[in-house]
């Protein structure tokens, strides 16, 4: 698995007052408020992760940064977003909504400014039904 090097770097200065430093957030915090923000989203099945995360979650652990990618360039911020859509729902809508949102929440949290929130839908998601035993 690559390496996770790029930081977001936060230049967070009140006006008329000197820079006291910087902030870093770490691209696994932003992938986490991502993560987060597209569970929220009505229509959302859920987001794709690796064989790892899926290994974690059957262990207990969640994950809430499957399935989102981020890169920090000098042209801004990307996120990548690969999720499913629940059976029933408008896909356009869906991904606008996972959009808005994702974006919403990185700048309420961050103050970055996402330049592209790429939604890929990779799968429909039925209605599991129960089985009933009947005796």
């Amino acid at each position: 698995m690559a390496e996770k090097t790029t930081t977001a770097y936060l230049q967070m200065t009140p006006a008329g007052k000197e820079a006291l430093g910087k902030i870093e957030v770490a691209p696994e915090v932003l992938e986490v408020i991502a993560g987060i923000a597209t569970t929220d989203v009505e229509g959302v099945g859920g987001t794709r992760g690796s064989f790892a995360t899926g290994v974690a979650e059957r262990l207990g652990k969640k994950v809430h940064g499957k399935g989102i990618k981020t890169e920090l360039t000098e042209q801004g911020l990307f996120v990548e977003i690969y999720c499913t859509v629940k059976y029933g729902a408008s896909i356009p809508k869906v991904a606008k909504e996972v959009q808005n949102q994702v974006r919403q929440a990185i700048f309420n949290m961050t103050s970055l400014e996402t330049q592209e929130i790429n939604v890929h839908i990779t799968g429909i998601q039925f209605e599991q039904q129960k089985e009933t035993i009947t005796e």
